[in-house]
């Protein structure tokens, strides 16, 4: 990784890409990867860089979600890997929610790769090479371990792409990503959009945590039932349309 000095008014960002280009030099990130991190740190300039009010909602929501289930998983790609490892390892022991690795660009090689790494990170166990179901899906992601993404009640989605997030809701599973683009498929299709950097997001959720497990499950349910995506959603976009305008002014 490059050295990047701290005072640096980018260092945030700079080591992200450079973690993502590590991430693609270990062989866990792939070259399409580069291309979806340039997308969101375009998106994530329009929030201002921060965990907006509607995305920290979302973020508390989606605790209670995890907490509420009888059966959560966490998903892996490349990109969430190469960001977050520790985090998400984090998360998962906290909430009890395991880890899968599932990959649109998918080789043995690769998902081992990333059980591997996030194994080095902490991990005691990694689903995602049993392989033995299958999401109705033409393409990788639909490769799925029975145990774990095909039996849950609600998987976490950092990163994910629309139509495999389409099949989760379709099997009627609850489905939390996080995606910066308030815009796309996923965001629109998942029942908890938390538009806020990964970076940030699980952090985040990893600190709720500690203040939503104290709370009982009529509680939690409340929290989850009085939700509203769509208003997340509008607030994102309107977050950005005020930046835009205070762009444009100065």
């Amino acid at each position: 990784m490059s050295e990047i000095p701290k005072d640096h008014p980018r260092y945030a960002s700079l080591i992200t890409r450079e973690k993502i280009v590590e991430g693609v030099e270990l062989g866990i990130t792939s070259q399409q990867g580069l291309v979806a991190q340039g997308r969101g740190e375009c998106f994530d300039y329009l929030t201002g860089e921060q965990t907006t009010a509607s995305a920290l909602l979302a973020e508390k929501v989606s605790v209670a979600m995890l907490l509420l289930a009888e059966r959560p998983v966490l998903s892996v790609n490349g990109n969430a890997a190469a960001l977050v490892p520790d985090s998400l390892v984090k998360l998962s022991e906290v909430t009890g929610a395991p880890l899968e690795v599932n990959l649109f660009h998918r080789s043995e090689e690769r998902v081992n790769r990333i059980i591997n790494h996030l194994k080095g990170h902490g991990a005691s166990e990694v689903m995602g090479s049993k392989a033995d179901a299958r999401l109705e899906l033409p393409h990788s992601r639909a490769i799925v371990d029975s145990e774990g993404i095909y039996n849950a009640d609600v998987v976490l989605v950092p990163l994910e792409d629309g139509d495999r997030c389409q099949a989760l809701v379709d099997m009627g599973k609850s489905v939390i990503t996080i995606d910066l683009n308030p815009l796309s498929r996923t965001s629109r299709t998942a029942n908890v959009t938390i538009v806020d950097n990964v970076v940030r997001a699980v952090d985040n959720m990893i600190d709720l945590f500690s203040e939503l497990k104290e709370l009982d499950e009529a509680e939690l349910r409340k929290m989850v039932g009085d939700y509203d995506n769509s208003r997340t959603l509008s607030d994102a976009v309107q977050q950005m349309i005020r930046k835009l305008e205070e762009l444009s002014d100065t």
